[in-house]
């Protein structure tokens, strides 16, 4: 029996994992930063997204000013 494939497949995804780890780690320090400590919603809400979606929100939260501008990209992601 050969597991090699099965192992593969595992370190891929852990190092999947660990990328969105550190995306959404990266985002709620910008934010935090920008806003001061943000809310619990929004946290999860972060903490829920993709690699590609991580990556669009770190672009756009240079031109926020404010948590209702986050709110608002969180909402047109969802309409």
């Amino acid at each position: 029996m050969r597991l090699e494939p099965l192992y593969q497949i595992n370190r891929e995804q852990a190092k999947q994992e660990g990328r969105e780890e550190e995306g959404q780690n990266l985002i709620l320090r910008l934010l935090n930063r920008r806003f001061g400590e943000i809310d619990a919603r929004l946290i999860q809400q972060v903490q829920g997204l993709s690699i590609e979606q991580l990556e669009n929100l770190g672009e756009a939260l240079l031109d926020f000013t404010t948590v209702a501008d986050l709110e608002t990209w969180f909402n047109q992601q969802s309409g």
